[in-house]
C-alpha cells in the first residue's frame, strides 16, 4: 500500500508550528522572542530546547534594527552562512564567512589556534553594527570574546551565539551570556549547531510569525 501523507507544503508549516505552540513551554518568552524561539525549535525537532534558550532583553529587536539598517551577517562556518534565506533580508544584506579565506591557514597556525578562531580577524572591518551568527565553533566564539575584550575592536550590535558540542561548546555559550559584550541569544549547554542558528537569523530577518 502506498504512504499516505501530508504533501501540503504550507499546510506542514502550520501544523508544525501549531504542534510547537501547543506542546513547548513559552510564556517567559517576550512575544518577539517567542517567534525566533519557535523557529529555533522547529529546525532542532526538539520541543524542550526553549527550555536552554537564552535571549537577552532587547537582543531581537537590535539584531533586526541592525539587519533592517544593512547590516552585514557575520557566519562562523558555511553551514550557518549557506542557510541564511537572501530573500528574508530586509536590505539585501551581506553575508560573509572568512573560514575558507587563503590567508586564514596562516593566520591559525601564527595564533596556534583553529581555523575557525583565525577567521573572525578577518571580520574586523565588518564588525561594527553586524549580527553575528556563530552556530558550528566554540573556538569562535572565544575568540570574539577576546576580541571584544579590547575597547577598540568594534562592537556588533547583536550575537546570536549558538556553537554546538562537547568540548567548550557550553563553557564559551555561558561566556557570553555572563560578559554579554552585545544582545545576545544563546543555547545553553552542548545543545546548538548551525540549523538552529540560521532559523533564528531567518526567524529575525523575516519577522516570522
Amino acid at each position: 500500500m502506498p504512504y499516505d501523507y501530508e504533501k501540503d507544503g504550507a499546510a506542514i508549516y502550520r501544523q508544525s508550528f501549531a504542534m510547537i505552540r501547543a506542546e513547548a513551554t513559552l510564556d517567559g518568552f517576550a512575544a518577539e522572542d517567542e517567534q525566533v524561539v519557535v523557529r529555533m525549535i522547529h529546525a532542532a525537532g526538539l520541543v524542550g530546547l526553549e527550555r536552554h534558550v537564552r535571549i537577552s532583553p532587547g537582543a531581537v529587536a537590535a539584531a533586526r534594527a541592525a539587519l533592517e539598517e544593512g547590516a552585514p551577517i557575520l557566519c562562523d562556518a558555511r553551514m550557518v552562512s549557506e542557510g541564511v534565506t537572501r530573500l528574508r533580508l530586509p536590505a539585501g544584506n551581506a553575508v560573509i564567512c572568512t573560514l575558507q579565506d587563503p590567508q586564514v591557514p596562516d593566520l591559525a597556525r601564527a595564533m596556534g589556534n583553529t581555523r575557525s578562531a583565525a577567521a573572525l580577524e578577518l571580520w574586523r572591518p565588518h564588525l561594527s553594527g553586524a549580527v553575528v551568527a556563530i552556530g558550528n565553533a566554540p573556538t569562535a566564539l572565544f575568540h570574539l570574546l577576546n576580541m571584544l575584550e579590547d575597547p577598540a575592536c568594534p562592537r556588533p550590535a547583536a550575537i546570536v551565539g549558538c556553537p554546538v558540542g562537547f568540548v567548550g561548546a557550553a563553557e564559551s555559550k555561558q561566556a557570553l551570556w555572563s560578559d554579554r559584550p552585545a544582545p545576545a541569544i544563546v543555547v545553553e549547554g552542548r545543545l546548538g549547531g548551525s540549523a538552529i542558528t540560521v532559523a533564528a537569523i531567518n526567524a529575525i530577518a523575516s519577522r516570522a510569525e
